[in-house]
């Protein structure tokens, strides 16, 4: 009896640089099957060029693959999914806390006008066409919980409901994350 081999998971982060201090980049050091998609910071908005990162990423993987998205990478993953030739190939996706990219965003976040020139908008709204979790979040400055669960159903994802964390990034105090290996053996 032959046994598939487990997933590899896809990192794909959102519009930062690499923050070693990350949940994503802390869990990259403990899986055993993992690749990224690079970072490509806050200044380069080009969503074409990052959904063609994840595209060239799944090029380089061999088999299954869980997708494990943060923040604006989970809007990336929701423009890539409408444009990959790999879809098949994903048994799951977590996106965790997805920004809220129609409306303002706090100071220091690209604005609506950034966000519509380089591609961004409108935020895809279509089903994405594989398995997908949602983790959202109570007290997002990026994104309201109702707005979130609206953009959650709307992609067909199961919502996990995190309580208040924040944007779940280093400034609301995440460093390890240790929901995320659990959510991706779910997935899996």
């Amino acid at each position: 009896m032959t046994t598939a081999s487990p997933p590899t998971v896809l990192i794909v982060p959102g519009l930062r640089d690499h923050v070693d201090a990350h949940w994503q980049t802390l869990l990259a050091q403990r899986l055993p099957r993992i690749h990224g998609v690079p970072p490509m910071g806050r200044e380069n908005l080009d969503c074409a060029a990052r959904v063609q990162a994840i595209e060239h990423a799944m090029d380089s993987i061999d088999g299954p693959v869980v997708i494990v998205a943060h923040s604006g990478g989970c809007v990336m993953v929701a423009h890539w999914a409408r444009v990959t030739r790999h879809a098949q190939r994903v048994r799951g996706c977590l996106l965790a806390t997805p920004p809220d990219f129609e409306r303002p965003l706090p100071e220091g976040y690209p604005t609506l006008d950034q966000l519509q020139s380089s591609g961004w908008l409108p935020v895809p709204r279509t089903p994405l066409p594989f398995p997908s979790l949602v983790a959202t979040s109570h007290n997002d400055p990026l994104g309201a919980l109702d707005r979130i669960q609206a953009l959650a159903q709307d992609w067909g994802s199961a919502i996990e409901d995190l309580g208040a964390v924040g944007h779940l990034n280093p400034a609301s105090g995440f460093g390890p994350w240790p929901q995320a290996e659990a959510l991706i053996a779910r997935l899996s």
